[in-house]
């Protein structure tokens, strides 16, 4: 999957470039760093897009509330789960967790050399106590059952996240507020360890879901699904979405959620290709689990990013074209439907570095 990994990166640092120099456009505001994110008009609000984007964050929902209805309305043999204490390091989360959150939150005057490095604080508090949680309800967690797989995903969290930055170059939908003037390797760090916190929250939280009945086995028979596979139809969706990468940087205002949308296909075509397990395989015998687990996982921990980003010093804003209304903290109402496909990229990124059996359904 070597190969797979470096297509995968090549596409996705490469392809926007290659559309923009093919309209002639100059590259270099788009790879100054660090990034500057000012040099994009956006469209404004627009009734009908909102209308029609808004229309398929309701469908996504509600298909996501109908199959978790669904999951409770049938009769499933309830998981034997032993009952378990909470541990001791949780309670450490649940403090570490709390004391960030203040401290993100409040201007103290003898914090103030730190306050612009705070957004580590609640989430390693958060990931701690999201796997304590697991452990009490199911004597399992992605923490203890595979602790040096998981504190490998905090360096690949990094790396991910990266890629996401650098798209964002070319859309231009967020920016960072009250950053100090950093030298790059300074700002590369500082950085780094906010994005490293990011797949260990949104994968604690993914198997902290599956010990609900609800989703598991809720979820495990639910409506089988016949999707088109094969080369074929994996390299047309590879193809497709190389597209939409490639002229995100000329049709920003459009195109955009591509950001969101393309590195999975990019990713489970891959997969496809090389003759491996897609996280959509598992819909054509009826089993929802893992996708659903993972986009809710992903909404839960956008709402926490979120409002934990909205009082902090250093924090970001959003300039999202033609949607911008109704905020929730600082994020646009539609926003919110992009972490239900992020959700499943980190998923589908955590099972390529920890395994599918270890963030599989216990």
């Amino acid at each position: 999957m070597l190969l797979g990994g470096i297509i995968f990166a090549a596409m996705l640092i490469g392809l926007p470039l290659v559309g923009l120099i093919v309209t002639n456009t100059d590259i270099g505001a788009y790879l100054e760093f660090p990034p500057v994110t000012h040099n994009v008009v956006h469209a404004p609000f627009d009734a009908s897009a909102f209308a029609v984007i808004g229309a398929l964050d309701v469908m996504m929902l509600l298909g996501i509330s109908i199959l978790l209805l669904s999951s409770i309305n049938k009769q499933h043999a309830i998981l034997v789960r032993i009952p378990h204490t909470f541990p001791s390091w949780g309670w450490w989360g649940v403090v570490i967790m709390m004391t960030g959150w203040v401290l993100a939150w409040t201007r103290f005057s003898w914090f103030q050399p730190l306050q612009e490095h705070t957004f580590c604080i609640p989430w390693l508090g958060y990931i701690l106590t999201v796997n304590a949680l697991c452990m009490q309800r199911s004597g399992h967690s992605p923490l203890t059952d595979a602790p040096v797989k998981f504190l490998f995903m905090f360096p690949a969290s990094a790396i991910f996240w990266w890629f996401f930055e650098y798209l964002n170059r070319f859309v231009q939908n967020w920016y960072y507020v009250q950053v100090g003037d950093f030298s790059p390797v300074e700002y590369a760090l500082l950085a780094s360890m906010a994005f490293a916190t990011v797949l260990p929250a949104v994968l604690s939280t993914h198997r902290l879901l599956l010990t609900f009945t609800v989703f598991n086995p809720g979820l495990s028979a639910v409506r089988p699904v016949s999707l088109p596979h094969g080369r074929i139809p994996a390299t047309v969706t590879l193809l497709a979405a190389g597209g939409g990468l490639t002229f995100i940087g000329v049709y920003p205002d459009s195109l955009y959620p591509i950001v969101w949308i393309a590195p999975l296909l990019i990713l489970c075509s891959l997969q496809a290709l090389w003759c491996r397990p897609t996280l959509f395989a598992d819909l054509q015998s009826g089993d929802w689990r893992l996708i659903i687990a993972s986009a809710v996982a992903g909404l839960i921990c956008g709402f926490f990013w979120e409002m934990w980003n909205f009082y902090s010093l250093t924090r970001w804003a959003y300039t999202i074209p033609l949607v911008d209304r109704f905020h929730i903290f600082a994020m646009p109402l539609l926003g919110y439907g992009g972490y239900l496909p992020f959700g499943m990229e980190c998923l589908v990124i955590g099972q390529i570095v920890m395994g599918r059996e270890l963030l599989a359904p216990v």
